[in-house]
């Protein structure tokens, strides 16, 4: 329910694990095989002497010694922008409203998140199927959605657990006067090991 593009992350991350597994090998290469080293050594001699003709080819005025460097200097101030850009639309999504209405001059109806946590702690007191329960929402293409993260004690039954969201999830929809889209995650951590059940093990 984030706004990040999975598809071109995972293909950035490839490019770059390959790229690095690459480099990696490279260097493992020029350590242990014998003439490695010196074919690294013959390559980077000649990378450098067309670097240092390609930019006396292009001299520039005054001070910049070449259009070429001009030019990679740029290339770079234009990747570190967009890698910002980049990282600054990563993730996102989620927000403090659940709901809002506008009743025009009247103001504006909120219900806060805190508001629907505090109720769901309120409906699970004394709840001996859940240890713990947490409640955050997202801004999803199709508008905002809920997700509620139930933790399990040790031994619960999940059609147990599962009806405890659906009945969860029918009075936030009552309480909203309309259906929203909710993820319900069952999880279970230390605190579900370590707690005592009601159930057999």
């Amino acid at each position: 329910m984030r706004r990040t593009n999975r598809a071109v992350n995972r293909i950035l991350l490839a490019v770059l694990g390959i790229a690095l597994m690459g480099s990696g090998a490279a260097l493992i290469a020029a350590g242990t095989l014998p003439g490695a080293a010196d074919t690294w050594a013959a390559v980077g001699s000649a990378v450098t002497d067309q670097a240092r003709n390609l930019a006396s080819s292009a001299s520039g005025p005054g001070p910049l010694r070449s259009w070429w460097l001009a030019a990679g200097i740029a290339v770079l101030l234009l990747g570190a922008g967009l890698s910002a850009a980049w990282l600054a639309s990563q993730g996102g999504g989620r927000t403090p409203r659940l709901a809002e209405q506008r009743d025009g001059a009247q103001g504006r109806t909120v219900i806060d998140v805190g508001l629907i946590s505090a109720a769901v702690q309120e409906a699970l007191n004394g709840n001996r199927s859940v240890v713990a329960a947490s409640v955050s929402a997202w801004e999803s293409r199709s508008g905002t959605a809920l997700r509620l993260r139930m933790e399990a004690r040790k031994g619960t039954s999940p059609r147990e657990l599962a009806d405890t969201a659906e009945q969860l999830i029918q009075g936030i929809d009552d309480w909203l006067g309309h259906p929203i889209p909710v993820l319900v995650r069952i999880t279970s951590g230390v605190r579900s090991r370590t707690s005592d059940s009601r159930r057999a093990k």
